[in-house]
C-alpha cells in the first residue's frame, strides 16, 4: 500500500529537508500518485516530475536507478573491465548537475571511475563520449523537451546506445532488488576525487565531437550568404551549436534571451521545437534579420526543429518533413559525388512517414523500420559493422535525426549543420527555399503528409485508461475508418500481424503499439508515451495534393480519436 511507502519517507531521520517539507504540503491524492508506484524505464529511459517519492525524480530515486546499473555492470563485466568507467553528462534542469554527482557517488562506492562533465553538454555528445572513451556505459540526467518541474535520466551502453529493453529489462530487475532505498552505499566527492573515481572532461571532448560532427560535411566549398537565426531554448546546445555554425563560416544570429541556461525556461510555454509557440523569439528575430533559416533545439539537444522562410512568411517544417529533405540532399549530393555506397542503409521508425523511405530506395538504399525510441536505431547501427552494409541516415518523426553513426543516439548538432548546408546550397544553386525543394519532393515522389494527437492522461488514472484503450482496441478489432477497409493490423506487444485472415510474426522487440493500415495507403498507430502520460495517435496518409493530404490526415485522426473517447 502506498501509504506504508508514505510513512516510511516521512520518519525517515535523515530525509533530504527540502524534500521533507514538500511532503507537508501535498493532499492525499498527491500523495498517492507519489507512492502508488515506482518510476519505471521507457522509450527514452526514467523521467519524472521533480519530488518526494518513488514515482518522483529525488537524490533516492536516482541512487537506486544507479545502484542497478552498478549491479548490472558488475555482474556483466569482469573487474578489470570496470576501469573503463561510466560517462556522466546533465542538462540544465533543476536538480540536474545535482544528480549527475549523485550517479558519480554511487557508483564510486562500487568502485566505478566516473567521467563528469563539469558543466551541461548535449546528449548525442555523450553518446559519441561513451565510445570514444572506451566507456562501459554512459549517464545523462534530462528530460527533453517536458515542463520545468521534470527531470530524468537515461542510460546508455558500451556503443552508446540507449539500452534496448533486453538489456534494459536486466538492470531494472536490479534497481527493483535493491532493498531499503535510503541505504544505499555512497561515496563523498572528495573521497572520489582522491582515488582518481572521478575524472573531469570538457573540452578535449568537445573538439573531439565537434570535428566528428563537421565530418558529415559534403559541400563544403559552396560560398555561405544563408542568414540563420539559432535558439538553444535555454539549453545545452547554446554554446557547441553556435560555435559550430560560426566554426563553419555561417552568418548566424542567436536569439540572445533563450541562450541563457534558465531550468524555468521563461520565454517559452513548453522547451519543444516541434511547437510553434517556442519559435516566437526566433521568427522575431528573423524578420529583424531577413534570416532565410531559423533553428530551434530541444534542451537537451538532440531534436531539431526548423522554420524556412518562404514568401516573406516563415513555415514550420516537420520532423517527417524535415528528414525527407535530408534524406534527398544526402543521397542526391553523394551520388554526383560518385560517393553513395552501394550499399547503404536508412534507418527509420513504425510512425515515420513512408516519404523518405520512397526516396531512399529511389536512390537505391535498403530502409529498415524499428519501434519507436531511437535506441532501436542505434541498435541496428552497430549490427551493421559486422555487414558490408554502410549506415547513411537514421530517423523519427518527432525531430530526431543522425547522420554519422559516431554518435548512436539523434543529435540536433549533426541535423543543425546538413540542414544548414541543404539550406545554403539550394539558396546558392538554385535560388529556392527549403520549401520550395519540398514542393518538388512531393511532386516527385508523392504527398505524404502525417498527423500527431497527443491525449493526455494523468496520474494513476490517466494510466489505468490508457490500459482500457489499448485493451479495447485489442479486443475489438477495427475492420472499416471512414469508409475505408482495415487491410492489415500490427499488434507489437503480441509480436503478430494480421493480414488477410493469416497471421505473422513480427520480428521486432515487443512494446505496447497498435498499426493499421487502411486500403488508400493510409495508417494510424495508437501508442503509450514511453517518458510522458499520454497516448499518442499517429496518423498517415497520401493525397492528390498537399491540402488533400492535410484534409485526410485530419480526419482520420479525428475518427480515431472520437472512437477513443467512447472508451469507459
Amino acid at each position: 500500500m502506498w501509504q506504508e511507502e508514505h510513512l516510511k519517507w516521512l520518519n525517515y531521520k535523515d530525509l533530504d529537508h527540502n524534500l521533507y517539507l514538500e511532503l507537508q504540503t501535498k493532499s492525499e491524492k498527491e500523495l498517492e500518485d507519489m507512492f502508488y508506484t515506482t518510476l519505471s524505464f521507457g522509450t527514452g529511459g526514467m523521467r519524472g516530475i521533480l519530488g518526494p517519492g518513488i514515482n518522483r525524480l529525488n537524490i533516492y530515486t536516482i541512487r537506486r536507478a544507479n545502484n542497478g546499473l552498478a549491479q548490472y555492470l558488475i555482474h556483466t563485466y569482469e573487474e578489470k573491465d570496470l576501469s573503463r568507467g561510466v560517462v556522466i553528462a546533465h542538462d540544465n534542469r533543476h536538480m540536474s548537475k545535482e544528480f549527475a554527482r549523485e550517479s558519480a557517488k554511487v557508483l564510486g562506492a562500487y568502485g566505478i571511475k566516473s567521467y563528469l562533465f563539469t558543466d551541461l553538454r548535449p546528449t548525442p555528445e555523450l553518446s559519441f563520449s561513451v565510445r570514444h572513451l572506451n566507456a562501459l556505459a554512459g549517464i545523462v540526467v534530462t528530460a527533453s523537451h517536458n515542463p520545468p518541474n521534470y527531470n530524468g535520466y537515461k542510460i546508455y551502453d558500451e556503443y552508446g546506445c540507449q539500452y534496448t529493453p533486453r538489456y534494459a529489462d536486466q538492470i531494472i530487475e536490479y534497481v527493483n532488488n535493491t532493498g531499503d532505498i535510503f541505504a544505499i552505499k555512497t561515496k563523498s566527492i572528495e573521497e572520489l576525487e582522491k582515488k582518481s573515481l572521478i575524472e573531469y572532461i570538457d573540452e578535449d571532448i568537445d573538439k573531439a565531437y565537434l570535428d566528428l560532427v563537421k565530418s558529415i560535411t559534403i559541400n563544403k566549398d559552396t560560398p555561405k550568404p544563408i542568414k540563420i537565426v539559432f535558439t538553444p531554448l535555454h539549453g545545452t546546445s547554446g554554446y557547441l551549436g553556435l560555435r559550430l555554425l560560426n566554426e563553419e563560416g555561417y552568418h548566424v544570429f542567436p536569439v540572445e534571451e533563450q541562450m541563457i541556461n534558465d531550468p524555468n525556461f521563461p520565454t517559452v510555454k513548453v522547451p519543444n521545437p516541434e511547437e510553434k509557440d517556442a519559435f516566437e523569439y526566433a521568427i522575431r528575430l528573423g524578420k529583424k534579420t531577413k534570416a532565410e533559416l531559423l533553428i530551434a533545439t530541444d534542451p537537451d539537444a538532440d531534436r531539431l526543429g526548423i522554420a524556412v522562410l518562404h514568401n516573406a512568411d516563415y513555415i514550420l517544417l516537420s520532423g517527417n518533413q524535415t528528414g525527407a529533405l535530408l534524406i534527398y540532399y544526402i543521397l542526391n549530393e553523394k551520388q554526383k559525388q560518385n560517393i553513395l555506397p552501394d550499399k547503404g542503409v536508412v534507418f527509420n521508425t513504425i510512425v515515420t512517414s513512408d516519404l523518405g523511405a520512397k526516396i531512399a530506395r529511389s536512390f537505391g538504399m535498403d530502409v529498415i523500420s524499428t519501434l519507436t525510441g531511437f535506441k532501436f536505431i542505434g541498435e541496428q547501427a552497430r549490427y551493421l559493422e559486422s555487414e558490408d552494409r554502410e549506415f547513411v541516415f537514421g530517423y523519427e518523426e518527432s525531430y530526431g535525426y543522425v547522420i554519422d553513426d559516431g554518435v548512436r543516439d539523434k543529435d540536433s548538432l549533426q541535423a543543425i549543420l546538413m540542414i544548414s548546408e541543404a539550406a545554403n546550397y539550394y539558396l546558392v544553386n538554385e535560388n529556392k527555399t527549403l520549401y520550395d525543394k519540398l514542393l518538388e519532393v512531393y511532386e516527385e515522389f508523392g504527398y505524404y503528409y502525417e498527423g500527431l494527437k497527443n491525449i493526455h492522461l494523468l496520474g494513476k488514472e490517466g494510466q489505468e485508461q490508457i490500459s482500457r484503450i489499448m485493451d479495447f482496441f485489442r479486443n475489438n478489432p477495427l475492420t472499416k475508418i471512414n469508409n475505408h477497409p482495415i487491410v492489415k493490423i500490427e499488434d507489437f506487444e503480441l509480436s503478430e500481424r494480421y493480414i488477410n485472415n493469416k497471421v505473422e510474426t513480427i520480428d521486432l522487440d515487443k512494446s505496447n503499439v497498435l498499426k493499421y493500415y487502411l486500403d488508400d495507403e493510409s495508417w494510424f498507430v495508437l501508442r503509450p508515451s514511453g517518458t510522458e502520460p499520454k497516448l499518442k495517435i499517429y496518423a498517415g496518409v497520401i493525397g492528390l495534393s498537399l491540402e488533400d493530404s492535410v484534409r485526410k490526415v485530419s480526419e482520420l485522426l479525428d475518427s480515431v480519436n472520437d472512437i477513443v473517447r467512447k472508451v469507459d
